[in-house]
């Protein structure tokens, strides 16, 4: 795959090849990162595709002195910090309410697999964070990238992105152990 500086280029000519080929090397990244920030998966499909528009946009303005990567990512952070404040978020967010308390009740089968369970209380415990630490620990631990640049995307100091992973951290060790205990009181009933 050519490499991201060769593709901008060509997209600068005008190769809509080019472009193509650099929407398909970061879609399942970017898709997966706002799916993991938003917790919905329609949303971040649409807020997947709004990034990929704005990058087009401003792709001209990219200095190509840090990674594409990096910039790519802080595009979407700042959408998702966007979409939070907007109406459509807090819409959305009372309907999902509603649905998670329908499908909790509908959820008393007596089997569930443990690894999807396992999964869904990580997520759980995730989306509960503060949305500051939730990013850092996203962008840290789901998407592999150094604390330098989370700082850079997040228009942070590096000790910040470091205090707000500890601190997530330790939030989400506590949420976990306190679902563990949870589970085992349920199953000692």
């Amino acid at each position: 795959m050519p490499e991201d500086q060769e593709l901008i280029k060509e997209i600068l000519t005008g190769s809509q090849a080019a472009m193509e080929v650099l929407t398909r090397k970061y879609y399942k990244p970017l898709y997966a990162f706002v799916y993991r920030k938003i917790g919905n998966k329609e949303t971040a499909y649409d807020l997947t595709q709004d990034i990929f528009i704005k990058m087009m946009q401003s792709i001209h303005s990219y200095s190509q002195k840090g990674a594409f990567k990096s910039w790519l990512f802080s595009i979407a952070v700042n959408h998702c910090r966007d979409y939070w404040k907007s109406a459509g978020y807090r819409q959305i967010n009372k309907q999902s309410e509603l649905t998670e308390t329908l499908e909790s009740k509908q959820k008393s089968v007596s089997y569930i697999f443990e690894q999807k369970e396992t999964r869904e209380q990580v997520k759980h415990a995730i989306h509960n964070l503060p949305e500051y630490q939730r990013e850092a620990v996203i962008l840290k631990y789901y998407h592999h990238l150094k604390i330098k640049e989370i700082a850079t995307l997040t228009e942070t100091s590096v000790s910040t992105v470091k205090s707000r992973l500890k601190q997530g951290l330790t939030k989400l060790s506590i949420s976990l152990k306190r679902g563990e205990e949870d589970d085992q009181a349920r199953r000692q009933k």
